[in-house]
């Protein structure tokens, strides 16, 4: 079996390693002279002026300053609404459920796993900014129809909450599709911040319900109510949610005005769910269980097997795509079977461990997490339009070969 070329030098042509085909599964690929051809332009002298450290600074001490206030503002309302003692009780009893929801979403990002700052930007939005925006919008709301003859309770849960709380949750996973262009793939990508999102809102929001029940019923209350929102329906948030992070990644490779109806249905069908459940909660409590079985219960097995099936379409999209590599010579079929199977991917870590120690550990570890990210670069590739790949792209392509050749030759030395 002959081991994958290794990146061409600086400005020299590379040849591939067999005839251009297309690989296994019908999968469309871009023809195979932009994956193993790389020209790169001459050098461009190094602009002395720029100050991308600076740039990158200011944007972090923005964003710490801003989660920093509204977690001073969201600890200002839990402690007057509820006290410390009940907080310290509602914050242990609900830190289980994100023990849960956010191991599942993490699961499912584990081929093409996402960096680490997006993830926690997308939980602490959901937790600080998702959650005092609601508080707001939803206080503003019920002052403006408070004129109306109709149920504060019903017209807040039923009316008001799905249409502030999922518009504050979107906006988040809308500002990570719009400023992280490069880190959201698709659906998979946008079920996992959607999902983290929800898990950051819902996480806050039951601290609150959770410590007004302690307050109100003392323990049994707490212990009640923590069974319904933490161990029976965790999920209930993230469920809402990812319809909008559905959306958006069915259009992130044609980023379109005439795609955004697509994002619409998704906030449409978010805003519907949850108004439904509130709905089964608040109205129908009478007949919560019967709801419960007939509309809750096929929901989440629905959003089961959404997780299942992007998971399973992400393997697909992996094996297919490292398949064209590996026809040029990027892969062997084994590199290419075990970077598409999970179980595989955590046999050939405890291997390189076994085999290198942590240092080849590591770089199995940076192999496949590369390798990951090379399938989606491609993906975005193959969906240029007009066929003229974006050059930052190929650029990212090409990096992405040289880490997975160099990554290699550590736990295969002499590749």
């Amino acid at each position: 079996m002959l081991p994958p070329h290794s990146p061409p030098p600086a400005g020299a042509p590379h040849t591939p390693a067999a005839p251009p085909r297309e690989p296994s599964g019908g999968a469309q690929q871009a023809p195979w002279h932009q994956v193993m051809t790389f020209q790169p332009s001459a050098p461009v002298p190094r602009n002395v002026t720029r100050r991308p450290a600076i740039r990158r600074l200011v944007l972090t001490s923005a964003v710490v300053t801003v989660f920093g206030i509204a977690a001073l503002l969201l600890g200002a309302i839990v402690y007057d609404v509820i006290g410390l003692a009940a907080a310290g009780l509602a914050l242990v009893s609900a830190s289980i459920a994100i023990g849960i929801v956010v191991p599942t979403f993490l699961w499912v990002d584990r081929l093409e796993a996402e960096p680490a700052r997006l993830l926690w930007f997308a939980f602490l939005w959901g937790a600080l900014i998702s959650t005092l925006g609601a508080l707001v919008l939803n206080e503003l709301g019920v002052a403006f129809f408070a004129g109306l003859h109709e149920d504060p309770l019903v017209l807040g849960a039923v009316v008001l909450a799905p249409l502030t709380e999922e518009l504050a949750k979107g906006l988040g996973v809308l500002l990570i599709f719009w400023r992280a262009r490069r880190e959201f793939n698709g659906v998979t990508d946008g079920i996992v911040y959607a999902g983290l999102v929800a898990a950051g809102f819902a996480f806050v929001e039951n601290i609150l319900y959770l410590g007004q029940a302690y307050v109100e019923l003392g323990t049994p209350g707490l212990v009640g109510l923590f069974i319904m929102r933490c161990l029976v329906s965790p999920f209930a948030h993230p469920m809402f949610t990812v319809c909008i992070g559905l959306a958006l990644g069915l259009v992130a490779h044609r980023r379109r005005l005439s795609s955004a109806w697509v994002v619409v249905v998704g906030f449409a069908a978010a805003v519907f769910l949850h108004a439904l459940w509130n709905y089964s909660a608040v109205v129908a409590a009478d007949a919560y269980l019967v709801i419960f079985a007939i509309v809750q219960v096929p929901l989440f097995v629905a959003f089961l097997l959404l997780l299942r099936w992007t998971r399973r379409r992400e393997s697909r999209i992996l094996r297919d795509t490292l398949t064209g590599y590996g026809i040029n010579g990027w892969f062997t079929p084994a590199e290419v079977a075990m970077l598409a199977d999970p179980g595989e991917r955590r046999r050939a870590r405890s291997w390189a461990r076994g085999a290198g120690g942590r240092r080849a550990q590591q770089a199995m570890t940076a192999f496949q997490d590369e390798s990951g990210e090379l399938a989606m670069v491609r993906k975005h590739l193959n969906n240029e339009p007009g066929g003229r790949p974006d050059p930052e792209w190929l650029h990212r392509e090409q990096r992405l070969l040289q880490t997975i050749t160099a990554h290699r030759r550590v736990f295969v030395p002499g590749v």
